[in-house]
């Protein structure tokens, strides 16, 4: 279900005011009944791995490195040179959020929803004790429905907020386990226990298979679309963030994820690791009601990943 924002008539104070709480209705989604009013999705099927250009032309590289050592012992500085740019390429092609080249990559949404003028509202990093609660509160008040991308030993440690954000409407995602910045050096199989452990925390908190997968600041290598294929996932970035974990100023944030706003976008703030503003407060708690305004203002609506992405 796609949600209109809908803005308080009467302006109060974004912090010290609790509003009160409107449960809002949750998104229809593929495969789900929801018996006890906990969503038990059961999508997550597993997807061919089908090897990217670049990934290709790896192997092709390789292969003829060994072939042309081989042949002619005397060109080995020269395989071994087109084997080096090669890795090069693949490590420049995960240092860039938004790019493909190492597989598929959904940084705006599918053109169904750019037609129908939505954008998607997604939160990384918690959950948080703290910040989520609140970040719930603010999405209630404006009736909107959004995406969290939680970390698996954060849902673990706080089980009652993981379930709490599903019960609110909202979908839980996958944004690995551990949240190691080195998460982009992990090997095949350090991912894809990344990947089911956090996959197995969520699902059993909340009854929910996420979906949708975000990798640690957006930096990843080639062996995690297969690692994605084999768990049922997606690669989803965005197409634009407010780095609210590094400028505590709620204007700029809100400015960088709302100037030039268009149907389709992909918004990322964070209810972890927010970074807090001069007075003490996360950022994200000010810069959000904002953003939500600034949609409304443009006439856009919002949706969950889960309710505009209907393919595998």
């Amino acid at each position: 279900m796609e949600h209109r924002l809908s803005i308080p008539s009467e302006p109060e104070p974004q912090l010290e005011v609790q509003p009160e709480r409107v449960k809002s209705e949750s998104p229809p989604q593929r495969n789900c009944t929801q018996p006890d009013g906990v969503c038990h999705r059961i999508d997550g099927a597993l997807r061919p791995w089908r090897p990217s250009s670049l990934i290709r032309s790896s192997y092709i590289v390789h292969l003829g490195a060994v072939v042309a050592s081989v042949a002619s012992p005397g060109v080995w500085p020269w395989a071994v040179a087109a084997v080096a740019v090669n890795h090069l390429l693949l490590t420049i092609g995960g240092l860039f959020p938004k790019g493909s080249w190492l597989g598929p990559n959904l940084s705006r949404l599918p053109s169904a929803a750019r037609e129908e003028g939505v954008v998607a509202i997604t939160l990384d990093d918690g959950p948080d004790p703290e910040v989520t609660p609140r970040v719930l509160d603010l999405l209630d008040r404006y009736r909107v429905a959004a995406s969290f991308f939680c970390v698996g030993t954060r849902a673990a440690r706080y089980p009652d907020i993981g379930r709490e954000i599903v019960l609110r409407g909202h979908a839980v995602e996958n944004h690995t386990y551990h949240h190691h910045r080195r998460f982009a050096l992990l090997g095949p199989a350090a991912i894809r226990r990344e990947l089911a452990e956090t996959q197995a925390v969520l699902t059993g908190l909340t009854g929910c298979r996420p979906r949708f997968f975000r990798a640690v600041a957006g930096l990843r290598n080639p062996f995690l679309e297969p690692a994605l294929c084999r768990s049922g996932l997606r690669l989803v970035s965005w197409t634009r963030r407010g780095f609210d974990t590094l400028d505590p100023n709620p204007r700029r944030v809100a400015a960088r994820l709302t100037k030039g706003l268009r149907a389709g976008d992909i918004l990322v703030a964070h209810d972890g690791n927010s970074v807090r503003t001069p007075s003490g407060v996360p950022v994200v708690l000010e810069a959000l009601p904002r953003i939500l305004d600034s949609v409304a203002e443009v006439g856009l609506r919002t949706a969950r990943l889960d309710a505009l992405i209907r393919d595998p």
